[in-house]
């Protein structure tokens, strides 16, 4: 047919828009296909249930947001800090519904929410940290700065688009680059 991704990726898709929509409530089988234009009989074809397809938007998310683009960082090669570049640009010009940073927002709000969403949420973010910490080691021996940089990096991410003041003289697009630069300093 030429459809690029599978039907039970469609329907991870799906899930993932609806749970950014309006949380886990909104991952609703009927309303998810009417969404993707099938029937809901399809669904029971990829999964076994209701719960099963929230592992599997989890999982897709997961999968996504860590080992995909430490590997698409990973491959570029280059020193720490080409890395460190290659990774903050990747992640500023992540969109979509699983690589996006409005699934992690609506993620962190599930996860307040439900202990075992809470802890795959502690596990990226462990796995996040640990990769920045591998980077920013290699250029910074300063235990402290390291620790300082990756929470800064990875807050700067989450935090930038709940932050709703003004920059002062700046743009964020500016600031934004200002911070880029500290870190890597």
């Amino acid at each position: 047919m030429g459809a690029t991704r599978t039907p039970r990726g469609k329907w991870i898709e799906e899930g993932l828009r609806a749970l950014v929509a309006g949380g886990p409530e909104a991952v609703r089988i009927e309303a998810l296909a009417q969404a993707l234009g099938v029937s809901k009989g399809g669904f029971y074809g990829y999964f076994r249930n209701r719960e099963a397809l929230l592992t599997e938007m989890l999982d897709t998310w997961e999968r996504e947001v860590t080992e995909s683009v430490i590997e698409q960082v990973e491959s570029g090669g280059g020193d720490a800090r080409a890395r460190l570049e290659r990774l903050f640009a990747i992640v500023a010009a992540a969109e979509g519904p699983v690589r996006g940073i409005t699934a992690d927002l609506a993620i962190r709000e599930w996860a307040r929410r439900d202990a075992a969403v809470a802890e795959r949420l502690r596990r990226v973010d462990n796995r996040r940290m640990d990769y920045l910490r591998s980077l920013f080691s290699s250029f910074c021996p300063d235990e402290d700065e390291v620790e300082v940089r990756c929470l800064v990096a990875v807050s700067v991410r989450i935090g930038n688009d709940l932050h709703a003041s003004d920059t002062g003289k700046r743009s964020r697009t500016e600031v934004m680059e200002l911070i880029r630069q500290r870190l890597l300093a």
